[in-house]
């Protein structure tokens, strides 16, 4: 028996799924321990590779505006806001213009969590606390980054630090300012203040010693470097230099910057 060749196979075609909708993140409300968290979409696709149209600043600032004047709130006045912008660039006047209008809803911007360093630099300016994340964590509900693995990028600020801000960094931070008392600044890198330190600072917040914390004057209410911590003389010197924190065996010590060599203390 034979068969015809001429005569095509049956074929079942099945038709393609339309594409999913592209769908605009939206801004977020949300209390959370006495204080209210705003959520930004970010600029950047999700890892999951899920849809999502990027929303451009026009209207980002339409939806705040919508969700702070729609419906019942939920917050009491003067609740602070931290406002999480993700991996949002936000420039100064954009800051100044969320804060504004939170503070005619009655709400307070005291504190931005960003991955951006341009963002965490004009947030620091403005006066608000800054909690600087790495980008490919920052969010996403992955796992803190192993022991061992590369800081991320230095943070410079040249701005002056008042009482009650504060700025953290998973790398080193550098400030071309003053920190006040009240303010503090914790890092997961070394801290150098090219100003008066004042206020509390941590280096090397991870649990690693290696880390220096260097200003022109030494003035802190409490210094710490990984489980280290120590606090200022009761008796300020009388004259002022460049110094160094840094830890031994026996504790934090303090030395002038002048010739200084970064110990070892795995030797």
């Amino acid at each position: 028996m034979t068969v015809d060749s001429s005569v095509p196979p049956s074929v079942e075609t099945i038709p393609e799924s339309p594409p999913a909708p592209v769908l605009p993140l939206q801004v977020h409300l949300k209390g959370e321990d006495g204080k209210l968290l705003l959520i930004l979409p970010p600029e950047t696709p999700n890892s999951d590779g899920a849809a999502a149209a990027a929303i451009a600043w026009p209207d980002l600032w339409l939806q705040l505006k919508q969700r702070l004047g729609a419906g019942e709130r939920f917050w009491e006045p003067n609740t602070p806001v931290h406002l999480m912008a993700q991996d949002r660039l936000l420039d100064g006047r954009q800051l100044q213009e969320i804060a504004n209008a939170l503070s005619e809803c009655q709400l307070q911007l005291e504190r931005v969590s960003t991955g951006r360093r341009q963002t965490a630099v004009a947030a620091a300016t403005a006066g608000y606390s800054v909690e600087q994340q790495s980008v490919a964590i920052s969010f996403l509900n992955k796992p803190n980054p192993k022991p061992g693995q590369a800081l991320a990028e230095p943070l410079y600020l040249q701005t002056t630090l008042r009482s009650g801000v504060e700025v953290r960094h998973p790398g080193t931070i550098v400030i071309l300012g003053d920190v006040n008392p009240g303010s503090s600044v914790v890092a997961d890198g070394d801290i150098l203040v090219w100003g008066r330190l004042r206020g509390f600072v941590h280096a090397g917040a991870k649990g690693n010693a290696q880390c220096l914390i260097m200003t022109l004057q030494m003035e802190p209410t409490q210094l710490r470097i990984a489980d280290y911590v120590a606090r200022a003389p009761e008796n300020p010197p009388a004259e002022f230099y460049p110094e160094v924190a840094y830890v031994t065996p026996q504790g934090i010590r303090i030395a002038k910057a002048t010739g200084f060599v970064r110990p070892n203390l795995e030797e």
